[in-house]
């Protein structure tokens, strides 16, 4: 069984407002990430409290998981709640996806799966002629939470391809790279 998690609990500074929420061909950012994730069993979605990304959430049933108080800034933060509502829940795999790639293929899931079930490591995250892509990855929960609980301590948030190299994971090749763009800035939604 399969839980999905979409990381929308960053702070669009660069976008000037909410992007998780800002609409892409008629519907919100986040609402591609639920898309992509549509062959998860159960889906939550990182985020504080007071936004709309939690808004969203709650309107569609799903958690909102926000990062406790005196978590580092930073994407492991929601990651590491993701990976705490899955071992919960008896999830042995979580996927992920950020808010910000609304062109994500709807296979994503399915051939990150099929990687890792071919692999003994602890995850596996999308790769494009643009490089790694880490936020877009299926994770072992056992073996990715216990990871990034050491890769965290003391309050550090190392790049999230560090969590990739702990756990052994694969990198899955996709194209073309342009499903994978992000979305920082209202002219990148064109």
């Amino acid at each position: 069984m399969i839980g999905g998690l979409i990381l929308a609990g960053g702070r669009s500074t660069r976008f000037g407002t909410e992007k998780a929420v800002v609409p892409f061909l008629g519907r919100p950012l986040i609402a591609h990430g639920q898309r992509a994730l549509a062959p998860c069993a159960a889906m939550a979605v990182s985020a504080r409290e007071d936004s709309g990304a939690a808004a969203w959430a709650a309107v569609r049933g799903l958690e909102v998981l926000p990062d406790p108080p005196g978590a580092p800034d930073g994407p492991l933060s929601g990651l590491r709640e993701g990976l705490r509502w899955a071992r919960r829940r008896g999830m042995p795999l979580l996927a992920t996806v950020p808010c910000d790639m609304p062109r994500l293929p709807d296979d994503v899931v399915p051939r990150l799966e099929a990687a890792l079930l071919a692999q003994p490591g602890g995850g596996a995250a999308a790769e494009t002629e643009g490089g790694l892509q880490p936020l877009v990855a299926l994770w072992r929960v056992t073996s990715a939470l216990a990871a990034l609980e050491r890769l965290m301590q003391d309050g550090a948030h190392p790049p999230v391809r560090d969590l990739l190299a702990a756990v052994e994971g694969t990198r899955v090749r996709f194209e073309p790279a342009f499903l994978f763009a992000n979305v920082n800035a209202p002219e990148d939604l064109g």
